[in-house]
């Protein structure tokens, strides 16, 4: 495809796009990249304070693994939604200035979120070795895991930064969208709280970062290798998005420099 010898040819910027959105998140700031281990951290203290209190045995005997098992994988999804959907108007005068595909300053998105992500990894290995839980052979499963993230996050982001640029409001919407979305994953908690939900709890279960966030969890705590099939069948989905998502943007990006 002519996206990969695309992808080739402006690897350097692709490259130099990654560090700049690693570099520049935090540049200026004392503490640096450090806060991409503070920031998680601040959020599961304020959830493990609140949470247990709100909804008894909200993640089984260890709710502070749990919370951080499932909150770090959100995070890496909601920052890199709501960044990759302004990325475009974000980037207006470079691309109305410059050719390049502009597809990769979505790649460079997921990269350095991938990145960061990983870096923020070390609290979840940190944690569950202070509580007992080790590491086992299912660790093998994590770039796997983390892979089909980011092929969803990517595919999510190429529609809805394309369309952010023809339609103004759409960056307020998933804000909200992604605001509900957590509490449509079992994040803050067990899915055996929907027991007896009927259809929603059904949703809930069906949704796909549900089944990515368990997945982590069965990698990390519960040391069993996440089921196949279901992992397949996002797997899949998140190609098929993906397959979308670049069509749209294809289509639309010849009037991205009149609209932004």
């Amino acid at each position: 495809m002519h996206i990969f010898k695309d992808i080739y040819d402006y690897r350097e910027l692709l490259k130099t796009n990654v560090k700049k959105d690693i570099r520049g998140k935090y540049k200026g700031s004392f503490l640096g990249i450090l806060w991409s281990f503070i920031n998680p951290l601040l959020q599961v203290v304020v959830y493990w304070i609140v949470f247990p209190y709100l909804m008894r045995g909200a993640g089984g005997d260890n709710y502070l693994v749990y919370l951080i098992t499932g909150l770090i994988p959100w995070t890496f999804f909601l920052t890199t939604v709501s960044t990759g959907t302004t990325s475009i108007k974000a980037n207006a005068g470079i691309i109305k200035k410059v050719y390049f595909p502009r597809e990769i300053l979505l790649i460079s998105q997921v990269l350095s979120g991938l990145v960061n992500f990983f870096i923020s990894c070390i609290i979840i290995f940190i944690f569950c070795f202070a509580f007992g839980y080790g590491i086992s052979i299912q660790i093998l499963m994590l770039p796997v895991v983390a892979l089909i993230q980011s092929i969803l996050i990517l595919g999510i982001i190429l529609l809805l930064s394309s369309l952010n640029a023809y339609i103004q409001d759409l960056e307020y919407i998933v804000s909200f969208l992604l605001t509900m979305g957590m509490y449509a994953t079992p994040v803050i908690y067990d899915l055996s709280l929907l027991d007896g939900a009927g259809v929603l709890g059904q949703i809930i279960r069906m949704n796909p970062l549900t089944i990515l966030v368990t997945s982590y969890r069965d990698i990390f705590m519960y040391h069993v290798w996440p089921p196949l099939k279901p992992l397949g069948a996002v797997a899949l989905l998140a190609l098929v998005i993906l397959v979308i998502g670049y069509a749209v943007f294809k289509k639309l990006e010849k009037g991205f420099a009149e609209e932004l």
